[in-house]
């Protein structure tokens, strides 16, 4: 059903990742020029990810048709997923990136009753035409489940957005503010779609992505929020490297910022892996597009010496979940990792 008021009138906000999940949202992997000449290589790792998420939550998978159900289903059994957990859906998608295209859930304060956010998707400002299914998943989801479905009429990506559950949302001017999304919006306006459909107080914004990135600087890849004060913000250590100054910037930006009780951010660094380049192409490989699940935390790793110090930062930072690592270096190259490629469906 369409929605006059706006979510943040009916009382809806979007839960943090943190929070108690019922289900983790996929989009299974299946576009070949997203992994061109490799798409055979992640679908062992792919499938690990989905072992780990069935541990902790039930995962709900969106496959094009029964075939590719089939073709999912020897996947997960052959890497001993616990298929109990496992639901799919005749869902098609252009591409696996679930967390950009993928329904955005929300919780109603008052009745804890969830809805969802059909946000307008372009593929990263138009990049990789067609994305025609990719836009219409999380109508399907509602209607799928009958739950309210709100429309903002606007283009919005789920990386491009970390909340912390109590009225704030981070976020970057390098995507947000870039003309291939919403051309016609200012920043004071694209702040009050962001308060008004997600039911947030507050926008802080950083400024920079990472070298690689071609969502144009999502949030997920630099700035996680892991309670509701403490951020983990990567950092570059090699002053020649590309990424140093943009993170030391963002770093900068993150220490001058208040929450809405007026606490500056606890902040805790993590190390950037070394650069991972395929075919003269850097890869945007960051430790923190981790995946917060119910009692996990899946963290993508890169063959990499700093992998072991990553995922010890990051498990200092989550006391009551146990952090796993799960080599991404065949799911880089396709431009994303874990959390890009899953979207969290909160627990009433």
């Amino acid at each position: 059903m369409m929605q006059t008021k706006t979510p943040k009138e009916l009382g809806y906000y979007f839960p943090a990742e943190f929070a108690q999940h019922e289900a983790t949202w996929l989009s299974f992997p299946h576009k070949e020029a997203s992994w061109p000449g490799k798409i055979d290589a992640i679908y062992p790792n792919y499938s690990a990810f989905v072992k780990e998420l069935a541990f902790s939550e039930k995962v709900r998978v969106n496959v094009n048709d029964e075939a590719m159900k089939t073709f999912a289903v020897n996947h997960f059994e052959k890497t001993g997923v616990d298929m109990k957990q496992v639901e799919f859906f005749i869902h098609p998608t252009n591409d696996a990136w679930c967390r950009d295209h993928g329904p955005a859930f929300l919780l109603n304060k008052n009745s804890s009753e969830k809805a969802i956010v059909d946000w307008g998707y372009n593929a990263w400002g138009n990049k990789y035409p067609p994305y025609d299914l990719d836009d219409v998943v999380p109508t399907l989801i509602a209607k799928q489940f009958n739950l309210p479905i709100f429309y903002p009429g606007i283009v919005m990506e789920g990386g491009s957005v970390e909340f912390n559950g109590k009225g704030t949302l981070l976020t970057s001017t390098a995507c947000l503010l870039n003309p291939n999304r919403n051309p016609h919006l200012n920043q004071a306006q694209i702040e009050k779609y962001l308060c008004d459909y997600y039911g947030v107080e507050q926008i802080l914004w950083v400024d920079e992505g990472i070298i690689g990135d071609d969502t144009d600087g999502h949030i997920d890849d630099t700035v996680r929020f892991v309670n509701e004060n403490t951020v983990l913000t990567v950092v570059e250590d090699k002053k020649n490297d590309e990424n140093y100054e943009l993170l030391q910037h963002n770093l900068k930006q993150l220490k001058e910022m208040r929450l809405l009780d007026g606490q500056q951010l606890n902040i805790v660094e993590l190390p950037m892996p070394d650069l991972i380049i395929y075919e003269g192409q850097p890869l945007p490989a960051s430790y923190a597009n981790f995946y917060i699940a119910n009692k996990l935390v899946i963290v993508p790793t890169y063959r990499c010496a700093k992998d072991d110090k990553a995922l010890q930062i990051i498990q200092q930072c989550f006391p009551d979940r146990k952090v796993v690592g799960i080599d991404s270096t065949d799911i880089i190259w396709g431009l994303g990792s874990f959390h890009c490629l899953s979207q969290q469906e909160p627990k009433v």
